[in-house]
């Protein structure tokens, strides 16, 4: 048995500002009815129950449009769940799966019907050794480049930026749009000097990599303002506005210490202060996933 994570708070901050029309939260995580898609017997951490209408209703809450779901570690490589929010919600909804290089063609273009767009390899490692079970790993990636590039998707890449130093060159040599996770999982205590952050800044400088300024509690643990991650952001933004998206990372999988949980509507709200400039906001949250997720 893993340990039960803690539900994401149930009042959060209001919105500080009015999202753009279209506005998407690009990446979020839903999880059960367990009755119908239970987790995955070997996992790293137990959520509760966060079905799509909740992430629904997340997004109504802080006035989006738009979604991306990713198929989380502890379900395994069953993406049952993300595609049937899917079809519940096709026009609100994209998705990134989670799959073994076996993976039949024709499995790839149901789910690409249904709206997925990409799929998520998990290289998160700390010296050495895997956080999560349950990854698919850079292997797999290679053996799926040609099928994901001939139906436009992207690898979605987990992965802690110190080890793009060594990996970034195989990971462009597939010729494929990388999306590397939460700014690169990256302590802010190690600096935006950092080699592995400045591998991650060139990728997107070189249009090779996009990013998602998420996480922002996960790289500043100390909490709310995360003022730490602002010259992170800032950095990520000067090397390609045009190569970012946001993401919640609703809802929060994996924390145990209420004090700790971070509060949506702040981790919302960072984007006044990342991004003052009503223009470049729209790029982020409404241009930029729209041509990544291929929303109409």
């Amino acid at each position: 048995m893993t340990r039960p994570c803690l539900p994401p708070l149930a009042t959060i901050t209001p919105p500080a500002f009015r999202a753009p029309a279209g506005a998407c939260d690009s990446h979020a995580h839903v999880f059960g009815p367990y009755a119908r898609f239970p987790l995955a017997d070997d996992r790293s951490y137990t959520p509760a129950e966060h079905p799509a209408e909740a992430f629904i209703a997340h997004l109504d809450e802080l006035g989006l449009t738009r979604g991306v779901l990713v198929t989380a570690s502890a379900s395994g490589t069953d993406n049952s769940v993300v595609i049937d929010a899917l079809r519940q919600y096709p026009t609100r909804l994209r998705a990134i799966a989670v799959a073994a290089a076996d993976v039949s063609d024709a499995q790839l273009d149901a789910w690409h019907d249904a709206g997925v767009r990409g799929m998520r390899f998990n290289l998160y490692q700390i010296g050495g050794h895997a956080v999560y079970r349950n990854g698919v790993g850079i292997d797999a990636l290679e053996a799926l480049a040609s099928r994901l590039k001939a139906r436009g998707w992207h690898a979605q890449i987990w992965i802690h930026a110190p080890d793009l130093v060594e990996l970034g060159p195989r990971l462009k040599a597939l010729g494929l749009p990388l999306v590397i996770d939460h700014m690169g999982r990256m302590a802010t205590s190690r600096g935006v000097g950092d080699a592995g952050f400045q591998a991650l800044f060139a990728l997107l400088a070189e249009g090779v990599a996009w990013t998602k300024i998420s996480g922002a509690d996960r790289l500043q643990p100390a909490g709310s303002p995360y003022r730490e991650v602002d010259p992170f952001v800032a950095a990520l933004l000067a090397a390609n506005r045009d190569h970012i998206v946001w993401g919640s990372d609703w809802p929060h999988i994996n924390y145990f210490d209420p004090a700790q949980m971070p509060d949506d509507g702040e981790l919302f709200n960072l984007l006044a202060r990342w991004i003052p400039d009503e223009a470049d906001r729209h790029r982020v949250l409404v241009a930029n996933p729209a041509r990544l997720y291929d929303f109409g």
